[in-house]
């Protein structure tokens, strides 16, 4: 009897530790964000995510080029993308980051990394 308790609960404590590694994974899995291109704006314009996480901008415009520059000093302008096509960055470190696109100065955007 007493081996049978104990079987039985080393087969709930191993589901258990099994659970709850399994939900810190997720937590702790990096996630991509999307940014739509469309009628000259960024959409949304203001975004938070985690450390580790993505940012995928998508143009979905019919016509128009666009790029996504994170503009300090010293960096150089990104290539433009075209409509259907995309552009993705990392974020590995916490702090927030303005960003602008190059051909049309009025179209700006914020990630907020936490």
């Amino acid at each position: 009897m007493k081996i049978y308790i104990f079987l039985i609960s080393a087969v709930f404590l191993t589901g258990g530790c099994a659970d709850m590694s399994s939900h810190q994974n997720k937590q702790n899995m990096a996630q991509t964000m999307q940014v739509d291109i469309l009628k000259f704006q960024f959409i949304p314009a203001e975004i938070t995510i985690n450390k580790g996480d993505s940012v995928i901008w998508i143009n979905q415009e019919k016509r128009q080029y666009h790029s996504v520059w994170f503009q300090q000093p010293g960096t150089p302008e990104p290539d433009y993308f075209f409509p259907g096509e995309s552009f993705s960055q990392k974020f590995d470190a916490v702090g927030v980051f303005p960003y602008r696109c190059g051909p049309h100065p009025e179209m700006r955007g914020t990630i907020t990394v936490k």
